[in-house]
């Protein structure tokens, strides 16, 4: 584990962004100007990176990579012939110990699967997941869900797999001691649902005391957005579904209040009053501050940035690599998973699940 006082060395594609490599190096650059420790291997080709890269110094190292992986391209054609990509020598980086965390704007696909490829499943994971932060109305002013994309099926192990994840990402990421997890479902009635999120409710519900966190069962999708729960589970499909659909409704809102309050001066005499509250709204729903979607399940640390990022995104996606390297998430997230066989066990009648997993409990664990 990374003490939290010494430099995170972190490896960053620069070639998997939609607005290029330039945006990516801005954001890299505002991300070193608020982490004067830590250091960069940032992945491309040498001729292009070199220039953009000097002003910042000895902190930064290009590493050469003379491919790209592009939107378009198919995972199972990354994984048998990208080796010269970009992503794959950021990633490479890490599973040598060279990097604690890797960060990408590309091909989402792709990178989950060169990530498996290279840094393989942690033991008991079926199905890595990838995590996201939603806005709430919790102390902490937001939410994680998953899995939101990286596979579109999950039976009831899995989904306890993502719980107890969820929890550990919760922890590191958010500082939440003690996460209230809740079950995506169409109602929050126990009968309710498909047979494997029944089961999931059992399995997860037998974890909550060894995993030291609260189940508090089926959450609808009103409550994704709300501080009733901390972490929210469900499968790749629902996740993503309802992820791209928040992100939409925040545009849309954000495009109609805009233009509410720009129609004719008594529009415009309502924004300037309301200014204030309107910039801090704006700040609160902005989705680039909070950019990154984490890889779990992996044996390394990955943090998927938003395609379309600019230098805001990423130097928050920077960020959030950085503290979850410091933590040394990998480890804490493969202790917490550990945990997961005893508690299937003891859903099947065998007892219940081994005391000494919780956070303070088990070496590596996340508290």
């Amino acid at each position: 584990m990374t003490a939290p006082d010494s430099p995170a060395v972190l490896s960053l594609d620069a070639m998997g962004g939609d607005k290029g490599p330039a945006a990516v190096v801005a954001g890299l650059a505002r991300f070193l100007g608020e982490s004067p420790g830590a250091r960069v291997l940032l992945h491309g080709p040498a001729e292009a990176l070199g220039p953009l890269a000097a002003p910042l110094g000895g902190r930064v190292e290009v590493v050469h990579a003379s491919e790209a992986v592009s939107m378009a391209d198919k995972p199972s054609q990354v994984m048998r012939h990208g080796q010269a990509t970009s992503m794959w020598s950021a990633v490479e980086a890490a599973r040598e110990g060279r990097a604690g965390a890797v960060v990408s704007c590309g091909n989402t696909g792709a990178l989950m699967a060169v990530s498996m490829l290279r840094l393989r499943r942690l033991p008991g994971v079926a199905r890595p997941a990838i995590a996201c932060l939603w806005p709430s109305r919790n102390a902490q002013r937001f939410n994680v869900m998953l899995d939101v994309g990286a596979d579109v099926r999950a039976d009831a192990p899995d989904l306890l797999t993502y719980a107890l994840m969820g929890t550990s990402y919760c922890r590191q990421g958010l500082g939440v001691a003690r996460p209230r997890v809740g079950l995506l479902n169409v109602g929050t009635e126990e009968h309710k649902g498909r047979e494997e999120i029944r089961r999931a409710h059992e399995l997860i519900g037998r974890a909550a005391p060894a995993g030291e966190f609260d189940f508090v069962g089926f959450v609808e999708g009103v409550d994704v957005l709300s501080d009733r729960v901390d972490v929210i589970v469900t499968d790749g499909f629902t996740g993503n579904v309802a992820l791209k659909t928040g992100e939409g409704t925040a545009t849309f809102v954000g495009g109609e209040l805009r233009e509410s309050l720009t129609r004719g001066p008594l529009g415009r005499i309502a924004g300037l009053l309301a200014m204030r509250s309107l910039d801090r709204l704006r700040l609160r729903i902005d989705p680039r501050r909070v950019n990154g979607g984490v890889f779990l399940g992996l044996g390394g640390t990955v943090v998927k940035s938003h395609g379309s990022a600019d230098a805001t995104g990423v130097a928050a996606a920077l960020h959030l690599a950085e503290r979850l390297a410091r933590a040394g998430f990998t480890a804490r997230v493969a202790a917490r998973v550990a945990s997961a066989g005893g508690a299937q066990q003891g859903a099947a009648g065998d007892g219940p699940a081994p005391a000494g997993t919780g956070d303070g409990a088990a070496p590596g664990g996340d508290g």
